[in-house]
């Protein structure tokens, strides 16, 4: 609001998680915008202006997550118990790797491998949970300046311990119902509440007389179906449920709708004039 009582700003870059206990990187510019070249690693950039009277309060900004389609390499996790061993094969052979994995920016591990190893064993994994590991390559392994020099080489996710989804979609609801067809949609489960890789989902439903249906199985990235071969004037009732490696979650509450018997009832306007 008073920039033109600023005279300059300070950046400090740090790597999440910060294991090596330097201080992040502080950078002073004049400008409003800086260049920064960064790994996949999650980063905390803070901000502030300064004029003569002091420094302002800083605005935090975390680095968000990159797409992970470009990158050079593969890694690999196996998972044995609550321990995990990841391995990948290089293009080149870097002075060092970094490998961090958690379930998260707030809970991010860090270990930087000098040895010319291509794997590394990960423990204390908790089942159900999804873990991110990112493998980087550097060829400045001091823990002081490596994150300048460090190059993401590969990222993958993992479950030490599958387990299946502990709801079903949310949202559920049906529209476009005709005398021999409806649409359903729902919301596809949140990603806390998968336990698992999400495989797919799975339809189910009967008419009025309780007679079952073949059950309907979609792919995860699909959230709408269209019913079709219904009875007329008949009621149905749906039920939706996810599955995961490990096998099929909770069905969801049953949704109702009925077949009308002439189709979908269009409204008329009728006008006419007085003689």
């Amino acid at each position: 609001a008073q920039s033109e009582n600023v005279l300059g700003y300070f950046v400090n870059v740090e790597r999440i998680p910060n294991s090596c206990n330097h201080p992040p990187n502080h950078i002073s510019l004049k400008d409003r915008k800086i260049l920064v070249n960064l790994s996949m690693a999650y980063y905390r950039v803070n901000i502030s202006a300064y004029n003569e009277a002091g420094e302002s309060p800083q605005a935090i900004y975390i680095v968000p997550e990159f797409s992970v389609a470009d990158l050079p390499g593969k890694i690999h996790v196996k998972s044995q118990g609550t321990n995990a061993v990841v391995t990948w094969t290089p293009e080149y052979n870097p002075k060092c790797f970094v490998v961090d994995w958690g379930t998260g920016k707030e809970d991010m591990h860090m270990k930087i491998i000098n040895t010319p190893t291509r794997n590394f064993t990960l423990d204390n994994f908790q089942p159900y949970k999804l873990y991110k590991v990112m493998v980087h390559a550097s060829d400045v392994c001091q823990c002081e300046s490596f994150v300048r020099h460090e190059k993401t080489f590969g990222v993958t996710h993992f479950y030490s311990i599958e387990g299946v989804p502990r709801t079903g979609p949310a949202n559920v609801t049906i529209l476009n119902i005709t005398k021999h067809s409806a649409l359903v949609k729902w919301s596809e489960i949140a990603a806390e509440d998968r336990l698992g890789f999400l495989q797919g989902y799975r339809i189910s439903y009967t008419d009025s007389s309780r007679k079952n249906s073949p059950a309907v199985t979609l792919n995860s990235s699909i959230t709408s179906y269209h019913l079709t071969g219904l009875k007329e004037k008949t009621t149905y009732r749906v039920q939706i449920s996810g599955f995961t490696n490990a096998g099929e979650g909770p069905l969801t509450l049953s949704q109702s709708f009925s077949t009308p018997k002439y189709g979908i009832v269009e409204p008329l306007c009728i006008t006419w004039h007085e003689s």
